[in-house]
């Protein structure tokens, strides 16, 4: 067993050298362009979005109420506040979908949360959470106009 001991070391050993060695594709005007820190890598904040209190069943209201939510995604999405939004499919969590805000801190999320019609009639409701991520993350809007045959 112990004559394992040596070998496996080195393997591991190897393992973080290699993982330190610098990226021969390392584009440093691009990092900085998009706040990259030296592993690719920013602070952004998750926002997992939840059914609400407001549970209106008013076509009309509701319809409204999610037109706006829509332009509002568009509007951070523009101003490059917002990174990425999705639903989820129905579950049994209440759990409607995700933002991904290009901030560093809660406290500037939930600024930008309070612009949300869905979020101000009470129809979704938004949990915070710090999350490190790819700084590319952002560069996706840009391919994404591009295969999007229809605007939401």
């Amino acid at each position: 067993m112990t004559k394992y001991i040596l070998p496996v070391l080195f393997l591991l050993f190897l393992n973080v050298a290699r993982a330190q060695e610098e990226n021969p594709n390392y584009d440093s005007g691009l990092a900085e362009s998009l706040g990259a820190d030296e592993y690719g890598m920013k602070s952004y904040v998750l926002a997992i979005l939840k059914a609400g209190s407001n549970d209106s069943k008013d076509e009309s209201y509701i319809n409204k109420i999610f037109r706006g939510h829509m332009e509002n995604i568009g509007r951070l999405a523009s101003e490059g506040k917002l990174s990425l939004a999705g639903p989820f499919e129905q579950n049994a969590k209440g759990y409607r979908g995700i933002y991904i805000f290009n901030v560093k801190t809660i406290a500037e999320a939930e600024e930008l949360i309070k612009t949300d019609p869905a979020i101000m009639e009470k129809v979704l409701e938004a949990e915070l959470y710090e999350w490190y991520g790819s700084a590319a993350l952002v560069t996706h809007l840009d391919v994404h106009k591009r295969i999007a045959k229809k605007n939401p």
